[in-house]
């Protein structure tokens, strides 16, 4: 598997994308997504170098994330790609882990499957694709970081 991003929780995306430029150096790469199925609005974020930052932040009180972006937000999860999502999870569980939500199509992903799971107190998100959703053109300096080729399949 292959680190795909970083996803973190907060309240305001406006108020998170500004922080992470501030502080990090890092830019806006996507237009914020709605998906509907975890009721979050979700933007990505990239600097050159390094792995891209995924702002998460809930839509209702219903999200599975709002008591945690109401108390303040933090590191949710480590997104993965694999080229099977099905050999991920079966990974992760024979290793002792647990599947969280099964392959589902997630907007920010352009509708690619992505699924969670859960194993030693991160819970990885397991995608099969490069593509985001509505992404921002990037600048002619910004050079991303070469993929890595997948070493399990």
């Amino acid at each position: 598997m292959v680190l795909d991003h970083i996803g973190i929780v907060v309240k305001s995306l406006e108020r998170g994308i500004e922080v992470w430029r501030q502080v990090f150096g890092y830019d806006q790469a996507t237009s914020p997504v709605i998906n509907s199925r975890q009721q979050v609005r979700v933007v990505f974020l990239r600097k050159e170098d390094s792995v891209l930052i995924k702002l998460i932040e809930p839509t209702d009180p219903t999200s599975p994330i709002f008591a945690m972006a109401a108390w303040g937000g933090g590191l949710h999860h480590l997104g993965f790609r694999r080229p099977s999502i099905v050999g991920a999870q079966e990974a992760i569980r024979a290793a002792g882990g647990r599947t969280l939500v099964e392959p589902q199509p997630g907007e920010a992903f352009d509708n690619e499957l992505i699924a969670f799971s859960y194993l030693y107190g991160v819970p990885p998100e397991i995608i099969e694709t490069e593509k985001k959703a509505s992404p921002i053109a990037q600048p002619s300096s910004f050079k991303r970081p070469r993929p890595r080729p997948a070493r399990d399949k």
